[in-house]
């Protein structure tokens, strides 16, 4: 019998070998927004390695402040030339790649010092909220961004993604998740406009990818990053209710969007009450459209999930019960494709020692792979 992981999948022009999908990490080393040339060989490891989809961490479009840091690489200018040689890199092990195209809007205010000026719908800006405390304060960092501003931002989206299909990508994804500007425009405690876009926090989001499909034409996919969590709150909600959900990914459905990359933090939690489905479940039953679910994959247990210390050490064994989970929703229809992270960075060959059921060698996740391109 086929393993679900290792079966093919076809989105539109896009044709997966397998249903494994490096996802969209900040490597943070690109000083002044130029990519390190080390870039192309770190992603076609991945490739080589059996990933089937690799999704670049976020990448600045062209809009002033765009970055979330200094160091994050940029989809435009002159960084263009290393990104081709990327999605080269990995077409040429057998792969494929997208590159995740940002705005950070307000969230970069704690990584950059002044003078940087970030955009927010409200210009509103919260704190870091920890889980099981009172939200964050609110507090005003600029004014609301202008109408000129937010044409100026989707037309910035549109250029980037036209730029991907030019330069040899097979597909793009907008960054919609975690406190970003998308973001802040879909969730209500930073989106306090009194216009258009504050009665519906959604258009924002909608009229980026409009513009992002009219740029690529109709059959280059498209995939949005969401999340329920922020960055700086991990307990915060876009959505309370299936209904409510469905007034957020109906619209971005129809605007464009081919595949939801659902960053869960833990892929078995249930989303709602009274059903097993997790974030990514509910939007495949909601929109009909394919999504990806990702969260602990690959990792034994996490620190924070039960209160140990740093247990990345330890691989998760064949026995583990994850697994198995993760096929039997892929089975079920539940959804399509899963991203793995931290699993991926400690062993760029995890699909393929998988499918061979080489588990002993799996190599573990270590925080200081995040000091390099390994």
């Amino acid at each position: 019998m086929t393993d679900p992981l290792f079966s093919p999948l076809a989105l539109g022009s896009l044709a997966l070998p397998n249903r494994i999908v490096m996802a969209p990490m900040g490597q943070g080393k690109a000083p002044g927004g130029l990519p390190h040339p080390d870039y192309p060989a770190y992603f076609r490891r991945r490739a080589e390695g059996g990933t089937g989809l690799i999704i670049s961490g976020a990448t600045a479009v062209g809009h002033d402040n765009a970055a979330f840091d200094e160091n994050e690489p940029r989809f435009h200018g002159a960084a263009l030339a290393i990104w081709q040689k990327a999605a080269e890199a990995v077409h040429g092990a057998g792969g494929r790649m997208m590159p995740q195209l940002a705005h950070a809007g307000l969230q970069g205010i704690a990584q950059v010092p002044p003078p940087w000026r970030g955009i927010g719908p409200s210009g509103i800006w919260l704190a870091g909220a920890e889980v099981g405390r009172p939200p964050a304060p609110e507090r005003i960092e600029g004014p609301p961004m202008t109408l000129a501003e937010i044409d100026a931002v989707i037309a910035a989206f549109a250029e980037a993604a036209a730029a991907a299909r030019r330069i040899g990508f097979d597909g793009i994804e907008i960054h919609g998740a975690h406190g970003f500007l998308i973001d802040q425009f879909l969730w209500h405690r930073t989106n306090r406009r009194d216009d258009a876009y504050g009665a519906d926090r959604v258009r924002f989001a909608a009229e980026i990818v409009a513009a992002c499909r009219k740029a690529v034409g109709p059959d280059f996919p498209i995939a949005l990053r969401f999340s329920q969590f922020k960055m700086t709150d991990y307990a915060a909600k876009l959505a309370e209710s299936p209904a409510d959900l469905e007034a957020l990914v109906v619209p971005l459905a129809e605007a464009g969007v081919d595949m939801f990359d659902c960053s869960l933090r833990r892929f078995w939690r249930p989303e709602f009450a009274g059903s097993g489905l997790n974030l990514a479940g509910w939007i495949k039953h909601i929109t009909g459209r394919a999504t990806i679910a990702g969260g602990g994959i690959g990792l034994a247990a996490t620190a924070l999930e039960y209160g140990q210390g740093d247990v990345y050490g330890r691989v998760a064994e064949p026995s583990d019960h994850y697994l198995d989970d993760v096929r039997g929703r892929i089975d079920r229809g539940e959804f399509d494709l899963v991203a793995l992270g931290r699993s991926l960075l400690g062993d760029p060959a995890w699909p393929a020692k998988v499918r061979a059921g080489d588990h002993e060698s799996l190599q573990p996740y270590r925080p200081e792979l995040l000091a390099g391109l390994n």
